[in-house]
C-alpha cells in the first residue's frame, strides 16, 4: 500500500515541479491533501457525519493536475483493507508522514484534514457521538439577496 502512494506522490510531485503546471497559491503540501482526501473519499467510512461522507477536491487542483489525475485514481482505488479501523489507520500514519515533510506555514489543508479524521477516529473508538454539522450562519446577513 505504502508503495502505490509512494508512486501517487512521485507522479505529482514531478507533474507540479513545473511551475507551468502550478495553480495560484500552490503548495507542495497541497498534493499530500488532496491525495489524503482522495484517500478518505475511496475508503468511504461508515461512521462519517452525514454531511461529511465525501471530501471535495479543488476545482483549482483538479483543473491542473492534468491527464495523471485518471491514472492516479486508479492507483488510489486499488488500495483495499478488510476493515474500516485499518482504512483509519492507514490514512491517519499516511497524514503524519505527510505533515512531517513539511514547516508549519505549509500545513494548514493537511491541518484541517488531521482534524477530521481525528474526529473521525473519536467516532470509531466511541469517544464522542456523531452528530450532524450545522452549515447555517449564526449571524442575519446585511447582505440583500441573501435575505
Amino acid at each position: 500500500m505504502k508503495t502505490k502512494i509512494d508512486d501517487v506522490l512521485k507522479i505529482w510531485h514531478e507533474y507540479f515541479g513545473n511551475e507551468d503546471k502550478q495553480y495560484s497559491e500552490f503548495e507542495s503540501s497541497d498534493i499530500e491533501y488532496f491525495v489524503g482526501c482522495m484517500l478518505y473519499n475511496h475508503f468511504a467510512f461508515s461512521k462519517a457525519l452525514p454531511t461529511m461522507k465525501t471530501m471535495d477536491l479543488s476545482y483549482d487542483f483538479l483543473s491542473a493536475c492534468g491527464d495523471e489525475y485518471d491514472q492516479i485514481k486508479q492507483m488510489i482505488e486499488s488500495i483495499e483493507f478488510d476493515d474500516e479501523f485499518k482504512k483509519l489507520e492507514f490514512l491517519q500514519a499516511f497524514i503524519a508522514t505527510s505533515r512531517a515533510k513539511y514547516n508549519s506555514d505549509e500545513l494548514y489543508l493537511l491541518d484541517r484534514l488531521k482534524m477530521h479524521i481525528d474526529n473521525l477516529a473519536q467516532i470509531y473508538g466511541g469517544e464522542i457521538t456523531p452528530q450532524k454539522v450545522e452549515f447555517t450562519p449564526k449571524v442575519k446577513s446585511v447582505n440583500p439577496l441573501l435575505r
